[in-house]
């Protein structure tokens, strides 16, 4: 059975590259500092890597994924998404499961790419889509100590995409009637000159 402690001792290296301070001095300008939550505890549990701390103190929560280079040596430029944390308890993975985090920080190291995944709409874009891309794109294993963990490979262009309708809301155009100033009336309208937005 896979136990939250391999997890924690897998990701403590990944948490001492130096990537992460640079990544996130480009990623937020204005950031003060950051804390790493690498201890098992309550932000841990959470999928709470690291939180990034800004001037104006606003405090953003992130799960980092590192993604290193295969045996071979060769970098994917694709961004694994984990639907089954582990196949023998049927535990969802991190594109399903609630998450405290605001961001997971999504870092391919042999290509030197990050991608801020926003949870929220990350997690939506999965539920609307993911019997599609599961048959589209397949589901792959990675096999630990005991279970399997499975994951989708989606390039990053096509993800963005699906997060960016997540973020774009169309609603029922409503104009103000011309006979009562305070009254207002919903009509649809057509939209068609929006296209592919």
């Amino acid at each position: 059975m896979h136990e939250f402690s391999d997890s924690l001792a897998k990701s403590h290296t990944a948490s001492d590259l130096p990537i992460w301070e640079e990544i996130y001095k480009k990623a937020f300008p204005s950031m003060l500092t950051m804390v790493d939550h690498r201890q098992d505890g309550e932000h841990q549990r959470a999928g709470i890597d690291r939180s990034v701390i800004l001037e104006n103190s606003k405090q953003i929560l992130i799960d980092e994924k590192a993604r290193f280079p295969s045996k071979n040596g060769f970098s994917y430029p694709d961004i694994l998404l984990e639907h089954i944390s582990n196949d023998q308890t049927n535990a969802p993975g991190w594109t399903c499961k609630p998450l405290r985090a605001d961001y997971i920080c999504y870092a391919i190291t042999g290509l030197g790419q990050a991608y801020l995944l926003p949870v929220l709409q990350l997690q939506q874009a999965w539920k609307t889509n993911s019997a599609e891309w599961i048959k589209k794109y397949g589901s792959i294993p990675s096999i630990n100590n005991g279970y399997k963990t499975w994951n989708t490979p989606l390039m990053p262009n096509v993800l963005f995409s699906e997060i960016g309708k997540c973020l774009r809301i169309q609603f029922t155009a409503c104009n103000q009637t011309t006979n009562s100033g305070d009254k207002y009336e919903c009509t649809v309208q057509n939209q068609d000159w929006l296209g592919d937005w």
